[in-house]
């Protein structure tokens, strides 16, 4: 009787009825264990955008960029453990998509209303960019490899998108989240390897002709608070990946006796404590190379543009090919919340698992529908920061409330204050980048050219 009423106990109940869970793919898999969070936690959580953070350092200076970037990495290590103790609730109930567990905390309209646009658009949008970057990336491949010497008439960036568009959806077959941590594995060891071998080689190669650090000097008091927010923008957006830690974590078993809180939470600080090591020497070194020379697009094309000729073709391209292979990756984490809410569709209409080759189909539609917006809208990569900034909240500002509201903690306490004040911190802070973004885009202009991707 005990043995039963212990098991009765344990946190199996599924977010909805009829079994559905095992029929979806982030959670019809609960095999998982820390190794397997570390693995997607580290690909999810280092991208190409961590390329960009010496940008921010451009005008904020040294300390102000160091201290901001050390703050946000706290911050949002902070909120990650907030979402991971949230993940059971003390009846049991397992919220393994961060949309339900908005709905659980705000209620459905509110809920729905907060969080479905932008972990939608994470979803989606960072997928179509990930298209961009990884058919950018094997055009730059190309050309190394075949240089000045080479007849062939090259391929069009348009039919690169679709060659990695292609790649992404033959691996998108892997049939749940747990089935991907190899990919993602590899995913995590060639994005350590590009951000080490480009701030290496930025600072062994030394600083090229007038570099300075002095912040760069705006127009006006409202261009300078403008150019601050979005530096500000280009950090928090370097620390992506909140809204696939409750998925991740839903692969994983648990229990009353071993909840699947602490595998998850070692995972992700063996796997925070690689993403500092990556991206705090990356931003200091980058920023030391190059201070104001640095490029827009950050790192990698200043490696291209200031030291071309003295690194060897083969670093370059074993670099743009970690790149390569670190973006396919990434696409395949950011792209399995929209194919479990495509399978909750149907089973939730028919009450039965998709057929293989309907869900092959929705895996092929999703990638065919990204590639089509990377091809349509060019120009999508250049709303990054202001898209970014309307996702922000997911990363710093809704976990405090959600943490408040689920725990029902005693007003006016030091943690009530605390989350208190993160969230509406996240929320102005998100509100001013999203005012930054909007300033650089009307000041530098937007060229928007549909299907003529460059």
């Amino acid at each position: 009787m005990d043995r039963d009423l212990e098991e009765v106990g344990n946190f199996t109940k599924p977010e909805s009825q009829h079994g559905q869970d095992a029929w979806l793919p982030i959670t019809e898999s609960r095999n998982g264990n820390a190794y397997y969070s570390a693995f997607h936690t580290l690909s999810s959580g280092i991208g190409v955008q961590a390329l960009v953070l010496p940008v921010s350092f451009v005008t904020l200076g040294w300390s102000w960029g160091i201290a901001c970037l050390s703050l946000m990495f706290i911050w949002q290590w902070y909120t990650s453990w907030l979402l991971i103790q949230m993940h059971e609730s003390e009846s049991g109930i397992r919220y393994s998509r961060y949309i339900r567990l908005s709905i659980a905390a705000f209620g459905e309209k509110q809920g729905k209303l907060l969080a479905l646009f932008p972990t939608m658009y994470l979803s989606g949008g960072t997928c179509t960019t990930l298209i961009m970057i990884g058919g950018g990336t094997m055009k730059t491949i190309f050309e190394i490899m075949c240089g000045d010497a080479c007849h062939v008439t090259p391929p069009t960036v348009a039919e690169w998108y679709w060659v990695f568009a292609c790649a992404a959806m033959v691996l998108s077959q892997l049939p749940n989240l747990n089935s991907m941590a190899r990919v993602s594995l590899i995913g995590a060891i060639t994005a350590i390897s590009y951000c080490t071998v480009i701030w290496v080689v930025s600072v062994v190669q030394g600083k090229p002709a007038g570099v300075s650090y002095e912040p760069v000097e705006a127009n006006s008091e409202v261009a300078k608070l403008c150019n601050i927010f979005n530096a500000l923008g280009i950090i928090a957006f370097a620390f992506r990946g909140h809204n696939v830690i409750l998925e991740i974590q839903g692969t994983m078993p648990s229990s009353s006796k071993h909840p699947s809180r602490l595998p998850m939470w070692r995972g992700v600080n063996f796997a925070y404590i690689i993403i500092a090591a990556c991206l705090l020497p990356l931003a200091i070194g980058g920023y030391w190379a190059y201070g104001n020379l640095i490029p827009a697009n950050g790192m990698l094309d200043a490696i291209f543009e200031y030291h071309g000729n003295d690194t060897s073709k083969l670093l370059k391209g074993l670099t743009s090919l970690f790149v390569l292979i670190s973006t396919l990756s990434s696409y395949l984490i950011y792209a399995m919340p929209t194919f479990d809410n495509m399978e909750f569709k149907y089973t939730s209409r028919f009450n039965r698992p998709c057929p293989w080759w309907l869900r092959l189909g929705f895996r092929v539609f999703f990638g065919s529908l990204t590639f089509f917006l990377a091809v349509g809208l060019p120009f999508l990569r250049d709303l990054a920061g202001l898209l970014g900034g309307v996702a922000l909240p997911i990363t710093l500002a809704y976990p405090c409330f959600m943490w408040i509201q689920m725990k029902k903690l005693p007003k006016y306490g030091a943690i009530w204050w605390l989350n208190w004040m993160l969230g509406v911190l996240g929320m102005i802070l998100s509100v001013f980048v999203v005012i930054g973004a909007t300033w650089n885009l009307v000041t530098m202009g937007l060229e928007i050219h549909f299907f003529r991707p460059q």
